[in-house]
């Protein structure tokens, strides 16, 4: 049997207007006991918690063969893995340096750090484009930009 493209039946949509009031509720009370570093911007291990955490909500609000409490339970598990990990990342240096990068220097006063750049993959136009960001046309001998670790660029003038 063909699924119908536009409309199967009423008792479809009551399923994901259910599931997905439950399924979100759950996920609110999760993540507010868990706390505001559950879906924080630190680094790409935190974003891709977040990407999961959707991609497992849309799962249960729309899969017909994933149970609301077998969903909720996985999105309970996965929220309690990222809460053990930042747990122990705070606590043991070991766990930090394996989830978290550190900042990087691209430009120090004005001078591109190419081996660094390199490294991160970050090109010029990258760079060119954060300087315009923050208002500049060009580098000048007192412009530093940091590659910090949730991915952004930061420009910084020497004092």
């Amino acid at each position: 049997m063909e699924n119908p493209l536009f409309f199967d039946d009423w008792a479809g949509i009551g399923r994901v207007l259910v599931t997905g009031i439950l399924a979100y509720a759950a996920l609110i009370v999760m993540l507010r006991t868990s706390g505001k570093r559950t879906l924080s911007k630190f680094n790409a291990f935190d974003f891709i918690i977040t990407i999961c955490l959707g991609s497992m909500l849309s799962s249960i609000i729309i899969t017909r063969s994933v149970p609301l409490v077998e969903g909720i339970v996985a999105l309970a598990l996965l929220i309690s893995l990222q809460f053990g990990i930042t747990w122990l990342s705070v606590r043991f240096k070991p766990v930090e340096n394996l989830i978290k990068s550190e900042p990087r220097l691209l430009v120090h006063r004005g001078v591109y750090q190419e081996a660094a750049m390199w490294r991160e993959r970050v090109p010029v136009e990258e760079i060119m484009a954060a300087l315009h960001e923050n208002g500049k046309t060009d580098l000048t001998a007192d412009t530093s930009v940091v590659l910090e670790t949730d991915g952004s660029l930061n420009v910084f003038e020497a004092a």
